[in-house]
């Protein structure tokens, strides 16, 4: 029985019509390919295909792929040509470990159930650690915490959260905003009265542009042991030492998305972009997660993928102007640079968090999102 398995296994073929989306062969493709162990859909796909987001409509263009997710590490991808381009899965005989993902889920847990948008009266009127055991100034795990404002039973446990990023929306004629929409936020809510509000900073833009809301991030986890004002909380776990002023909300239990389908968005919504980075300084490269100035309102699902161009500079034309003096004569818009692919792996009402995919340049802030290309 075990051999007729294995040779029924062996002789599986399934075929999926290359062109059945419009997807074109790279120039470079190999006639096959052994799943190895860290590969995505996506690296995958891009190595056949020169739009790799359309790997989905590919594989749903076969009734006999039931999942296009249960592809493991020993299977073996041909490229043949009959009756057209097709790709085929031949399973190997020993699967180990896990299904191929579409993007890499572990690098990106954090963000899936330790990051949240939300409205920014909703964090500012949160209940908030006021003090520590003992007047320490950092709290550790085990010790216990005094919250203000909480209202819960014995027992009750809690996401401590923290500030870190506000969110802005100017007028996209309004230059000298533009690098505000995503402001990094004051990590030390003891050092100001509350550092999700930007009057607080002194910087300049307090009450401008469209609140978009307040990324808060999951420091650690709490239990209640006496209810009152404050309240006695112990500190279960934390990533971070917990802080005077640090936020508790209740725990977010919802489930992710396992499972991504990149595709193209419908439409591309006004004036979307590249905001902020939420694990770099002034760049982002290829599997480093941006955040967009898009969200669920305007229509953005997980796995909507964009191209994303750098914006030409505007420079004057001393050509033109026939002048011994540079930098007076007319002024001209450089064309837009491609940068690469981001794919949207959460979305919030006002705000995205996308994974830059592939790309030729670094990501920055302000990069425009268009069409897949």
């Amino acid at each position: 029985m075990i051999k007729k398995i294995i040779v029924l296994l062996a002789g599986m073929l399934v075929t999926v019509a290359v062109y059945a989306a419009g997807a074109q062969l790279r120039a470079d493709h190999p006639d096959s390919y052994t799943v190895r162990r860290g590969d995505t859909l996506w690296d995958i796909s891009a190595k056949f295909l020169s739009k790799p987001w359309l790997w989905p409509e590919i594989w749903q263009a076969n009734p006999q792929v039931r999942n296009p997710h249960l592809i493991y590490p020993g299977d073996v991808l041909n490229l043949s040509f009959i009756n057209g381009p097709r790709v085929g899965l031949q399973p190997s005989v020993h699967r180990e470990g896990e299904a191929v993902p579409a993007i890499p889920l572990s690098e990106l847990k954090m963000f899936l159930k330790d990051m949240r948008v939300m409205n920014s009266e909703e964090v500012s009127s949160a209940p908030y650690v006021v003090g520590l055991e003992e007047a320490r100034l950092r709290g550790a795990v085990g010790q216990n915490i005094y919250v203000r404002g909480l209202q819960g039973e014995p027992g009750q446990r809690w996401a401590i959260v923290r500030p870190s990023h506000v969110f802005r929306g100017f007028d996209q004629d309004d230059a000298a905003s533009a690098d505000l929409v995503a402001h990094h936020l004051d990590s030390n809510a003891a050092m100001v009265n509350a550092p999700w509000h930007e009057d607080s900073r002194n910087d300049g833009h307090y009450g401008k542009g469209d609140d978009l809301g307040v990324e808060v991030s999951v420091i650690g986890t709490a239990e209640t042991l006496r209810t009152g004002d404050p309240a006695t909380l112990l500190l279960l776990n934390a990533t971070q030492e917990i802080r005077s002023g640090d936020r508790i909300m209740p725990l977010d239990e919802s489930p992710y998305d396992a499972y991504y389908y990149p595709h193209a968005p419908k439409s591309v919504p006004a004036n979307a972009k590249v905001i902020g980075f939420a694990d770099a300084m002034d760049a982002a490269g290829p599997r480093q997660v941006v955040m967009l100035s898009i969200g669920a309102k305007d229509g953005v699902d997980n796995g909507q993928t964009y191209t994303i161009f750098e914006p030409g500079e505007t420079i004057h034309d001393d050509v033109a102007s026939n002048s011994w003096n540079r930098g007076v004569g007319e002024t001209v818009k450089l064309p837009d640079e491609y940068v690469g692919h981001v794919m949207v792996f959460r979305t919030f009402d006002r705000v995205s968090y996308g994974l830059v995919m592939d790309g030729l340049r670094p990501v920055h802030v302000g990069g425009r999102l268009a069409m897949p290309e």
